[in-house]
């Protein structure tokens, strides 16, 4: 499960439950957080501290942060850790959350390789640390866009076109390319070894070309049903995939949640990857 900033009632609903939660700093605190590790330690006492019987996976810091806060990223995560380490909760993992466009480009998966220089110190500190990098994919926006990308190889459709890459690998869908591109970009960054999660993922029901209610359906159990298998760069390497909340939920919990405004499914149109 995901919440996008830290929410004390929300967190007093999941204490006991056992759910895995990735929970986000919120992209207004990032510039606070790179200050210095005084602001990271308020953080923590405030937002980690007092919930001990929640299990937070991860923390993100920033979430497809603009340009102008790139900067904060890095600083933010290093304070983060260093303010989990000295209050004991070193088990909890500091990342970001990145959408597909940090790279140069994601069309041939063994093309895959960053933009900018601060995912390269990023990646490397994740693998210092052995968090993952998060990331935020949907295929629906390289779909959405005028290419010749067919409805069939975009939502895990049986029977869908291949796609060769230049190293000789075959796709048969547009979210392990983009996936892929991804792993591709940190080995290029020295940190082949850091994992990925998937924080974020979907396709809108309408708005859009392709957006209908059966294309939303069809790829979000298309992706429920593919995702533990791996990508072709790393059919061994389990991927663990979120939706916003957990449909493992209990009703008591989901309730609860549901209540405080957590949906089960992301399905809204984004403008841009």
């Amino acid at each position: 499960m995901r919440i996008y900033a830290p929410d004390p009632e929300m967190l007093r609903a999941l204490d006991g439950t056992g759910i895995d939660l990735v929970m986000d700093v919120g992209n207004k605190n990032l510039a606070a957080l790179a200050s210095g590790p005084d602001a990271a330690s308020t953080w923590v006492r405030d937002n980690v501290l007092p919930y001990p019987g929640v299990r937070i996976k991860y923390i993100a810091a920033g979430n497809e942060v603009p340009d102008a806060g790139t900067g904060s990223i890095l600083p933010a995560m290093q304070n983060l850790n260093g303010a989990l380490l000295a209050a004991g909760r070193g088990d909890i993992k500091v990342s970001t959350a990145v959408k597909v466009s940090v790279l140069v480009s994601s069309s041939a998966p063994s093309d895959g390789e960053f933009k900018d220089a601060y995912m390269t110190d990023v990646s490397r500190l994740l693998a210092s640390t052995g968090a993952p990098l998060l990331a935020n994919v949907y295929p629906y926006f390289a779909y959405d866009n005028p290419s010749d990308i067919l409805l069939s190889y975009a939502t895990f459709q049986p029977g869908t076109t291949t796609v060769g890459d230049n190293n000789g690998l075959t796709y048969t869908n547009l979210f392990d390319a983009m996936v892929d591109a991804l792993y591709t970009a940190m080995e290029k960054a020295g940190s082949p070894a850091v994992p990925i999660v998937i924080l974020e993922s979907g396709w809108p029901s309408d708005g859009g070309v392709g957006a209908t209610v059966g294309n939303a359906q069809a790829y979000n159990q298309n992706l429920i049903n593919h995702v533990g298998n791996g990508t072709l760069r790393g059919p061994g390497r389990w991927r663990r995939t979120y939706s916003q909340c957990s449909m493992r939920t209990s009703r008591r919990v989901m309730r609860r949640i549901s209540t405080l405004g957590c949906s089960t499914v992301r399905t809204s149109r984004r403008r841009s990857l």
